[in-house]
């Protein structure tokens, strides 16, 4: 019974005079508000979780300024009042916030105050902030019925407003009388109610206060700082072919700008409703129309380790997983639960997987960090189901955001500075590749986006960071995802008689990042095309049986849950074999195509550089990973360099090198053909190839010579092809 000796009155309710439920006593409500302070006072003070441990207490003493209180363990204290808390929060916060000021001041030791004597200091501004372990409700079902009472909300912040100063009491001069007096402020959005007269009593002769008489004194009135966030719906949650919702956020004090736009938060906030000042025409009339925002009381980051989906995983989940692991067969097994629609393409279901699982990411000591994520590029002919793998991604790994080349700009990639309607200020609105940070970008007609977009997003691949300046705002947003993007040759198809460098129109500074580069060619090959044909059918026959039955979804359920705890259970690193066999291997393939271009005389299409190694040195670590291992051995790495080899390594060597063949009697006639071209195709003159090519074999010449000499013109610059290389320019 500590406190008894404070020198107050106290009193109890009688049970001889029963409570009103209706509150038929007018005093009632003061009573309880008391009654429920003194129990607030009571839990921040005596809430102890175990013996002795009092952690409100603790919490208060050491971070004065605010106290982050869980709903589960106030209900634990006492039922009634998380229940309160929840029905009417606008009520009982700053009840709580109350509290606490006063525990706050009655725990710090007295200071001597003016007259010597000792007294209690000042009681300080506490914000509480409130957290749960409840389930989250959708932004969509958010509606009249939830208004002023306490919701939970998921959702990726996309912008943040400058930070406000908000008054929380304003001071009032009266113009007359020079009457002073304090007015409270609405809490969020709201503003203050101002009295319309003063309560200034004239003496004789004194003029009396007219009507509105106040003047406000911004210099003198108190304030907090405030922000507002837009939160939008998370991807994953937004029905098909609908637009992601969005609703405002307004965060005070001590949360304010502690959210970049990007990130990915659960919130505690109060449903409320403000008048939008600038409404349209429409709306001026309807006074009661009103725009709903939520006002923050609690915010955490979900981050990347307990980000979306169930993450807390049952005992018979982990031991399924880790018995599943501990198989033989596990690789085979996980890659042929990938795409299992799609007939073939060993390699290239095993590279998806490898890019769904990741790599570690590392921190160096001085504070560089190593991507972990592993970027696949699909480069080939039409209908050798790119796009399905894309689709397939998108629908498995945790985070995906898919977009199409053409459909793309650099601001929709990456970041876009938007003016804000209301107060005309700009603020920064995240795009793929900030919304699917921790995940997978799926970018679809790699090839047909524009080159200054495509530019954009090579920071985002390699420093896995998005640097923003313009409009005044400079910063720095994370997007730590993978990429994998489809593309198809120049041509259309992929031209077997072209060199690696003409079918791989992509700059060797996109090519680098890209850890896997694979050739994907239609081949025609009677035996092949049986098996696939039959595959196909057999879908398509089948598809109808499926449709009711629930069992793929499972499958895809259980991959996507065994890669959720694999990414967020294990992290390896590389053995000391591993490590040595890796080194002598990539100095080897240097060698290799040191030599290629001294015989050759050209440079590789695409360049194997130091981020190669690493890109080998990631697979080890997925490889390692998809059987919960924590050290990638020799086997891991001898599996990642035969994946590099039959992708990257032989882009690089594909296509036809020409020095090779020639004759010299074969680079006499293309000497002469390029003669006959200059001949007929003047400089800056247009004339088709097909015209051309007939012209010259009019006069003897073979197609295939002159269709040699039409390709080296090209390299050199001399000519240039127009309209789908249907049409032929000749350059200065």
């Amino acid at each position: 019974m500590s406190g008894w000796d404070e020198g107050a009155v106290y009193y109890s309710d009688q049970a001889q005079f029963p409570r009103d439920g209706s509150g038929g006593d007018p005093d009632q409500p003061g009573a309880s508000r008391h009654s429920i302070l003194l129990k607030f006072k009571e839990f921040i003070r005596g809430f102890e979780t175990d013996k002795n441990v009092y952690p409100y207490r603790e919490s208060i003493v050491h971070n004065p300024k605010h106290l982050v209180v869980n709903l589960e363990d106030l209900d634990g204290f006492d039922p009634d009042l998380p229940s309160k808390l929840r029905s009417s929060p606008a009520d009982f916060l700053p009840l709580f916030e109350t509290a606490a000021a006063e525990v706050l001041s009655s725990l710090k030791p007295k200071v001597a105050g003016e007259s010597g004597e000792m007294e209690e200091p000042m009681a300080g501004d506490v914000q509480v902030l409130l957290s749960s372990k409840e389930d989250p409700i959708s932004m969509r079902s958010l509606g009249a019925q939830y208004i002023s009472k306490l919701v939970k909300v998921t959702g990726i912040s996309i912008a943040a407003s400058r930070t406000k100063a908000k008054a929380t009491y304003m001071t009032l001069l009266c113009k007359n009388c020079r009457n002073v007096r304090m007015v409270p402020c609405r809490p969020g959005l709201g503003g203050a109610i101002v009295p319309r007269s003063c309560d200034h009593i004239p003496q004789p002769g004194e003029d009396p206060c007219p009507l509105d008489p106040w003047i406000v004194v911004p210099d003198r009135s108190k304030y907090v700082d405030q922000q507002t966030l837009k939160l939008q719906e998370n991807p994953e949650d937004v029905p098909t072919g609908e637009l992601p919702r969005n609703i405002l956020l307004s965060v005070d004090r001590h949360l304010v700008q502690s959210i970049v736009p990007g990130t990915r938060l659960t919130v505690i906030g109060i449903y409320s409703i403000f008048q939008a000042a600038n409404s349209s025409a429409s709306q001026k009339g309807a006074v009661a129309v009103r725009q709903p925002y939520i006002r923050v009381v609690g915010i955490e980051e979900v981050n990347e380790a307990n980000s979306r989906g169930q993450a807390a995983f049952t005992a018979e989940e982990v031991e399924e997983f880790k018995k599943f692991a501990a198989q033989p067969d596990a690789y085979r097994r996980i890659c042929s639960k990938i795409a299992p629609s799609i007939f073939g393409h060993e390699d290239v279901k095993k590279a998806v997987a490898c890019l769904l699982f990741g790599g570690s990411r590392k921190g160096l000591p001085d504070g560089v960090r190593l991507r972990g994520d592993i970027n696949v590029l699909l480069l080939g002919d039409p209908s050798t189901a790119k796009s399905q793998f894309l689709k397939f991604v998108e629908k498995t790994a945790p985070v995906a955001v898919y977009t199409s080349g053409k459909g793309s700009s650099a601001a929709g990639l990456t970041a876009s500075v938007i003016r804000d309607n209301s107060s005309r200020e700009f603020y920064l609105e995240g795009g793929a590749m900030v919304l699917a940070d921790g995940g997978v970008v799926c970018i679809d007609e790699f090839d047909k986006m524009r080159p200054e977009d495509r530019v954009a997003i090579h920071e985002a691949m390699e420093q896995q960071t998005i640097s923003i300046a313009k409009a005044g705002i400079t910063t720095v947003l994370n997007s730590r995802t993978s990429v994998l993007a489809a593309a198809n040759p120049p041509s259309g198809r992929y031209d077997d008689l072209k060199t690696a460098q003409d079918n791989i129109d992509l700059q060797t500074t996109i090519l680098s990042r890209f850890d896997l580069i694979f050739i994907v060619k239609d081949i025609r090959r009677y035996d092949q095309d049986k098996e696939i044909a039959s595959h196909v059918v057999r879908i398509h026959a089948s598809a109808n049986a499926t449709s009711g039955d629930s069992k793929p979804s499972k499958e895809e359920n259980w991959l996507k849950r065994y890669l959720h705890y694999c990414r967020t259970e294990c992290h390896p690193r590389l053995s000391e074999s591993a490590a040595k066999k890796l080194q002598a291997e990539y100095v080897n393939i240097r060698q290799n195509m040191r030599q290629q271009a001294y015989e050759t005389g050209t440079a590789a299409a695409i360049p194997i550089t130091v981020r190669q190694l690493e890109a080998v040195i990631r697979l080890s670590e997925a490889l390692a990973k998809m059987r919960l291992s924590h050290v990638a051995t020799d086997e891991h790495v001898k599996e990642a360099i035969r994946l590099f080899t039959v992708s990257t390594m032989d882009a690089a060597r594909s296509g036809v090198n020409q020095q090779i063949h020639l004759t010299p009697e074969m680079a006499n006639e293309i000497q002469q053909a390029e003669t006959q071209i200059k001949r007929r195709v003047g400089i800056g003159s247009y004339i088709s190839e097909r015209r051309l090519i007939d012209e010259l074999t009019r006069m003897g010449m073979n197609e295939s010579i002159v269709r040699r000499a039409l390709l080296i013109m090209h390299q050199r610059d001399e000519v240039e092809y127009k309209r789908e290389r249907r049409g032929i320019v000749r350059k200065v």
